[in-house]
């Protein structure tokens, strides 16, 4: 970045007040909060859910809702004032500021393929663009973003992405009216950690290329220490901290900053397993669960789809093999981890054991029962052995339907607690998950995507089942929050003899949280044995590839 860059504030905040009124009164929100962003700079917001990251970015966007009032300061971009609301800014968003939001799948138009979706994206924020190079652009950013082949997906609807490859739609979106600034509000918690390093690289290429400007709202401070140029640290609404990354990370001057540092689960790449440890039983229980029982098997399970081929006449049809002759075993109290890259099969196989989707080929064995995995889950009655946190909280969550009618509901499909009970059972969860009593009355769009993911968790602790399948349950959790949901995992799995698989990116927290890992590459198992010895002395080339891509300064 040059001097230059860094002295010429593209984007100024001063004193911003914001607070949240409702019918039950009004809340702050933001309280004097003041930063600015360069031309060329990467600013990084850190803090815990509700800290307020996000409100912020939408503030500068003008997309808060109704209820939220600025009762102080202003938002400066290039020497304009500009308002936290609406108020004419159709002009400046799109051209001059994007966003890539931390829920991607409802910033992608389900009845729109991904590329006309960029078409018009591009058509909107250049009125000269042919559409032949609106196309042409189009595949060039699927490219840029690592969409595997970009003319065939093209055509492609958002459904037909895996979740990681969509969040990668929305950034090439993001970037195709080349604005100023990019508003980023969590724009890897999705991807694995490859892919997460080669988007990093391209946003970090960006901004030294053609001097844009991104405001990266973020809970991963792998990420902060890789590409942001400077940080501010909020909690409760107020900035506790800013200064450059170096400095904030190594040299924290708030005791806030110095407790986030010290969640950070770090990667342990040096431990006393041995190749013996893989030789023992796969399925390995906790240590406190010596109960060897295996409680769930799947065997031989395939899954493929079929595509008609592009040349219709020839009615051609090609199979594309999201799991290819998978086993996995878990005994009873144990936690399995399950990580690869995005599109590796991981969550099909989840949602095959969940009974969520079928299977060309295999088995499914909870206990003594078998299930035929090529009919329906609700057919054969697998749908409801087992709960499944998924990845993404706000489609999971109904949206008419309180947080408290969700947790409740939940207790009566688990527990079968009478309707006196279900309260105390629901508000002593959100007290466990850390989440306050008042959200019971809140619907599912008034609470941030931590929140949203801890009553996910929460909806299916309550349902009191044998297994559960979490999809990436703390991808949108911050560091200190994290860490309180992985003990919480833990002591469930003990306390009510439950059984995890935890589908995850985050190499550290699988090793903290899983006796065992299986590694899935293209659908297929590429690695497997207990997480200590996978991640610190497997010689698989792909294994060490994930590692690797993992920032050192978060890797002991």
């Amino acid at each position: 970045m040059t001097d230059e860059r860094a002295t010429t504030p593209l984007l100024q905040v001063k004193n911003l007040g914001l607070r949240y009124r409702s019918g039950t009164g009004s809340v702050t929100i933001l309280n004097d909060v003041s930063f600015e962003l360069g031309r060329g700079e990467i600013l990084g917001v850190i803090g815990e859910s509700g800290a307020g990251k996000s409100t912020l970015g939408n503030a500068v966007l003008g997309l808060l809702a109704p209820e939220f009032v600025q009762v102080a300061g202003t938002i400066e971009l290039g020497g304009r004032l500009i308002g936290t609301k609406e108020d004419g800014k159709g002009a400046i968003r799109g051209r001059k500021i994007s966003a890539v939001f931390q829920d991607h799948t409802a910033s992608l138009d389900p009845l729109m393929s991904v590329g006309a979706q960029l078409e018009e994206t591009i058509l909107a924020a250049g009125s000269s663009v042919s559409r032949r190079k609106a196309r042409a652009r189009a595949v060039e950013l699927l490219t840029r973003v690592g969409i595997p082949d970009p003319q065939r997906r093209y055509g492609h609807y958002p459904h037909q992405f895996s979740g990681g490859q969509r969040q990668r739609v929305v950034i090439a979106i993001a970037l195709a009216g080349s604005p100023d600034i990019i508003i980023a509000d969590e724009p890897t918690s999705a991807l694995d950690a490859t892919v997460q390093k080669q988007i990093l690289t391209l946003l970090r290429s960006l901004v030294d290329e053609t001097g844009v400007s991104i405001l990266l709202v973020t809970h991963d401070m792998g990420v902060v220490s890789q590409i942001t140029d400077r940080v501010l640290v909020m909690r409760k609404g107020h900035v506790v901290e800013q200064d450059r990354t170096a400095i904030v990370l190594d040299r924290p001057k708030n005791e806030y900053t110095r407790s986030l540092l010290a969640a950070v689960p770090r990667l342990r790449t040096s431990t006393t397993a041995t190749a013996e440890d893989t030789k023992k039983d796969r399925s390995i229980a906790t240590p406190d669960k010596p109960d060897r029982t295996i409680l769930l098997a799947a065997a031989g399970v395939s899954k493929s789809f079929s595509r008609q081929d592009v040349l219709w006449s020839f009615g051609r049809t090609n199979a594309k093999f999201a799991l290819r002759d998978v086993s996995i075993e878990l005994t009873r109290g144990s936690i399995v981890g399950i990580v690869g890259e995005s599109g590796s099969g991981k969550t099909t196989i989840g949602r095959i054991i969940a009974g969520l989707e079928t299977a060309s080929a295999g088995r499914v064995t909870i206990g003594a029962t078998e299930f035929d995995v090529a009919r329906s889950g609700h057919r054969t009655g697998l749908l409801g052995r087992v709960q499944m946190i998924f990845q993404d909280p706000a489609v999971s969550l109904n949206p008419r339907m309180t947080i408290g009618e969700t947790l409740r509901e939940s207790i009566r499909f688990g527990a079968g607690l009478q309707s006196d009970d279900e309260a105390g059972e629901a508000a002593a969860m959100m007290d466990r998950l850390g989440l306050p009593r008042t959200l019971l009355n809140r619907y599912p769009h008034q609470l941030s995507g931590g929140q949203k993911q801890r009553v996910c968790i929460a909806r299916a602790l309550l349902a009191r089942p044998d297994i559960i399948v979490a999809d990436e349950p703390t991808s949108a959790l911050d560091v200190s929050v994290q860490a309180d949901i992985i003990r919480l995992l833990k002591e469930s799995i003990e306390a009510r003899g439950m059984t995890m698989i935890f589908i995850s990116h985050d190499l550290a927290v699988v090793q903290q949280l899983c006796s065992a890992v299986y590694i899935f590459r293209d659908g297929r198992i590429e690695d497997f044995g207990p997480s200590d010895f996978v991640f610190s002395q497997s010689q698989n080339p792909y294994t060490r590839a994930l590692i690797d891509a993992r920032p050192s300064r978060f890797t002991c």
